[in-house]
């Protein structure tokens, strides 16, 4: 199974940011998509951003033009900046990754907390 091992959470206060990362232990196997996902207390996991191997991105509308999502193909890891964080970005983030072989696996998660 792969391991996804998640970095760069904290505290931040509104308007700051953060720089999350993510590696995965598949040698060699490469990432199909990339991700990060995020659950608020008593809220659904939700999409933040994916990336597919060749560089497509999708976000999810409210961090629009304030989070980048991008990788590293040749360590299987994924990175999110996020900038101008706001208290309701306050989640735990998990990081995901789809191998073709190997299936999904999800990071342990990594608190964001923004105060205001």
């Amino acid at each position: 199974q792969v391991q996804l091992v998640e970095s760069g959470g904290g505290l931040v206060q509104a308007g700051g940011s953060l720089r999350l990362s993510c590696a995965a232990s598949a040698s060699g196997f490469s990432a199909n998509t990339m991700g990060w996902y995020r659950q608020a207390p008593r809220m659904q996991r939700e999409l933040v951003a994916q990336i597919t191997n060749d560089g497509s991105t999708n976000y999810a509308d409210s961090v629009k033009g304030r989070f980048t999502i991008s990788r590293d193909n040749a360590k299987n890891a994924v990175y999110l900046q996020m900038n101008s964080l706001k208290p309701e970005d306050t989640a735990v983030y998990y990081c995901r990754a789809h191998f073709i072989l190997l299936g999904i696996s999800w990071g342990q998660g990594t608190q964001v907390t923004v105060s205001s």
